[in-house]
């Protein structure tokens, strides 16, 4: 596994961006940092992820910044001119998959079959998003892939909020899980950023109380 994406148990839930407007990322980047979970994922879902990926890495070069929803290798250019560390897709696309690693890019593309996992690992690839995570089978069906995939891990993404992702995080085949609910666009339009802030302490605290510090400390030592 990458060390990007072994930094990622570190952090635990990775929050999952669409932003319209380029002016919000230093404010949310700063509570991301400062309130625990110093990670993003900016999906390429908007004109402006590119310009929201450089803001967040020039701001804040402390925090983990990637691209996600990101389809082609065009995507990959110019997410990494951007800044980003890190690359995620929805689905497998060798093409895209072997471009990122031919140019040592960190990148999880999206699995849901045993079919699509058994291409990832034909593929090289070690750690997968399972996506989407809760319409797919949920951790039910990461339990049960586990055993005859077991070079791989995951990252489940789709459906996972604040209710349910704790038992996630205590299953060891899971590095991270992706969500969006902390960081919805609807809240930075509305320029609540207390609601934010107190949505990513609560997202911290969960994974603190998944994992326990020694464990987390663990993973960091290894990684």
């Amino acid at each position: 596994m990458h060390d990007i994406f072994r930094r990622f148990r570190d952090v635990g839930i990775i929050p999952v961006i669409v932003m319209e407007h380029e002016e919000h990322a230093e404010k949310l980047a700063d509570i991301l940092c400062d309130n625990g979970l110093p990670c993003a994922e900016v999906t390429f879902r908007t004109e402006a992820a590119a310009k929201v990926i450089a803001a967040m890495v020039k701001h804040r070069p402390d925090m983990l910044v990637g691209a996600g929803t990101v389809l082609t290798v065009e995507e990959v250019d110019l997410a990494v001119a951007s800044g980003a560390q890190f690359i995620v897709s929805p689905g497998l696309n060798p093409t895209v998959v072997q471009y990122c690693q031919e140019h040592n890019i960190p990148m999880a593309p999206g699995t849901q079959t045993p079919s699509e996992m058994e291409q990832a690992i034909g593929l090289g690839v070690d750690f997968v998003k399972f996506f989407p995570a809760e319409q797919s089978g949920g951790l039910n069906m990461i339990k049960a892939v586990a055993a005859p995939y077991g070079q791989l891990s995951f990252m489940p993404t789709g459906g996972i909020n604040a209710d349910n992702v704790q038992p996630y995080l205590q299953n060891d085949r899971i590095v991270a899980c992706g969500g969006s609910w902390m960081v919805k666009e609807s809240l930075m339009e509305a320029g609540n950023w207390k609601k934010i802030a107190k949505l990513v302490q609560e997202a911290a605290d969960i994974v603190r109380k998944a994992r326990g510090k020694d464990n987390l400390d663990k993973h960091l030592l290894a990684s």
